[in-house]
């Protein structure tokens, strides 16, 4: 399958620290794609190098089988969409369709306007004077009536209330289901992740913890509830990605292909919130496990 976004050790550093460290993923075309983490855990940064606005320290990366911002042809395959949803603030959303129409050789005009105006916009009103959501969904405009064959959005809905984000994420993904080009949208909210993205990468601490389809992921991810075991007990096979005690109990969030036969353990299901969750739980037990050894 052809992919979207290819990274191999990928990483940047700014001064003395990296804001991305060895990232290698292989993300196939088609797919909505969720990038979940916390706040500083290096999404920003993938993403502007995947659009061309930043170059990597080390490793490479092509997006849509070129480098980033490589030329004019590479530019108009890609859409961006900026966590604070820039737009002019003294041009009429009318003055901005034009600007698109003039910067992007695959200018939609006809889904540009028809969008507008099913959103209810008044083309003579500024930017300057829109709401959130009301730029959030112009500058989702200008993204989609360029026509990408991949639409890169960062943090886009972070400021807006709930519905203004519903109504952003309903439009995206009609947009989706109706051109068929693919989307890499980061987040840390995963509620609305889970409602749209059917591939997920997690990064935590600068490093990708987990990437793969959603529901892959959910099939081999499971929770293990028991009496207090360590972790070397369990089988090979189950890769522990975090667990907590109590004295009598533990409970595991393990990954494995294999079925779980052990009557010790009641089995459950993830979510995808959990599974992120429990990506990030590995991070804050591996940290307690180093500041423990540097006490001892």
């Amino acid at each position: 399958m052809t992919s979207v976004l290819e990274a191999q050790g990928l990483g940047k550093q700014y001064g003395r620290r990296w804001a991305l460290r060895d990232c290698t993923i292989d993300i196939p075309a088609g797919h909505v794609v969720g990038l979940v983490g916390p706040n500083g855990a290096g999404k920003t940064t993938l993403l502007k190098l995947a659009c061309g606005q930043s170059r990597p320290t080390t490793g490479g990366i092509t997006v849509l089988g070129g480098r980033p911002a490589g030329d004019a042809v590479q530019l108009a395959k890609v859409g961006f969409v900026a966590q604070d949803t820039p737009v002019y603030s003294g041009l009429s959303i009318a003055d901005h369709l034009r600007l698109g129409a003039r910067l992007n050789p695959r200018w939609d005009a006809a889904m540009a306007s028809d969008r507008i105006a099913s959103l209810g916009l008044d083309p003579a009103q500024r930017g300057g004077r829109l709401s959130g959501g009301e730029r959030a969904q112009l500058a989702l405009t200008l993204g989609l009536a360029k026509r990408p064959e991949l639409l890169i959005l960062d943090e886009p809905v972070a400021s807006l209330d709930p519905l203004a984000r519903r109504e952003f994420l309903q439009g995206l993904m009609e947009a989706t289901v109706e051109h068929g080009f693919s989307v890499l949208l980061s987040s840390h909210l995963v509620s609305d992740l889970e409602r749209v993205c059917d591939f997920l990468i997690v990064l935590v601490d600068s490093r990708v913890q987990v990437a793969g389809e959603v529901d892959q992921l959910l099939a081999t991810h499971h929770r293990l509830t028991g009496p207090r075991r360590e972790p070397d007990r369990l089988p090979a096979d189950q890769h522990v990605v975090s667990g907590r005690h109590t004295d009598r109990q533990s409970t595991y969030v393990v990954c494995t292909d294999a079925p779980i036969h052990d009557p010790a353990w009641m089995v459950s299901q993830l979510s995808m919130e959990d599974l992120v969750l429990a990506y990030m739980d590995k991070r804050t037990e591996d940290n307690r496990r180093v500041a423990l050894e540097v006490r001892r």
